[in-house]
């Protein structure tokens, strides 16, 4: 492991694999219950969880995992488009376990993965992110993220309305 991979002592990153699934399923499913991070109103299947693994097949995707193998938190990067046009474009995705956010997992996945994205000649990692997600977004700007694009209104989860935040982050080239 390199230091990028050690987010703190007592933790690593590793590839995400679909033997993942299920600590996926876990994080993914708290977000769901507990506020705005995730879109969904109801708990997930593992079907939802197989359809974001299969969007982010040959792209970087990590697991953060305890020193005794326990997932609290994951990331991928997946296409933005299927259009050769935005091949250099990636959408980003990040859950962390909710008592493990603060000590610098998410900063690891997400160094790790635009490290990733550059060797595939990635220039653009876009995310969105519900305007109800407040720390969300603080995270991605202090990550070099600018917000380019607001689509007001158009979510809607327990009866009330949020924006669709989309950030960019342009990456620097492979020297």
């Amino acid at each position: 492991m390199n230091e990028n991979d050690v987010p703190q002592p007592g933790y690593g990153l590793v590839p995400l694999t679909e033997k993942d699934a299920g600590a996926i399923l876990r994080i993914f499913n708290e977000h769901v219950a507990d506020g705005f991070a995730a879109y969904p109103e109801e708990h997930v299947t593992g079907d939802f969880i197989d359809g974001l693994l299969r969007s982010a097949a040959g792209y970087p995707a990590l697991a953060a995992k305890t020193l005794d193998g326990e997932m609290v938190g994951f990331g991928f990067l997946r296409p933005y488009s299927p259009a050769a046009a935005f091949s250099q474009t990636a959408v980003t995705t990040i859950f962390l376990s909710a008592e493990r956010t603060g000590c610098g997992i998410g900063t690891a996945i997400l160094r790790r993965m635009m490290e990733e994205a550059r060797r595939m000649a990635i220039t653009r990692i876009l995310a969105h992110i519900s305007s109800r997600n407040p720390e969300s977004i603080a995270f991605h700007r202090k990550h070099g993220f600018v917000e380019c694009g607001r689509f007001p209104t158009i979510g809607r989860k327990w009866g009330e309305d949020f924006d669709v935040v989309w950030m960019v982050r342009v990456l620097e080239p492979v020297a």
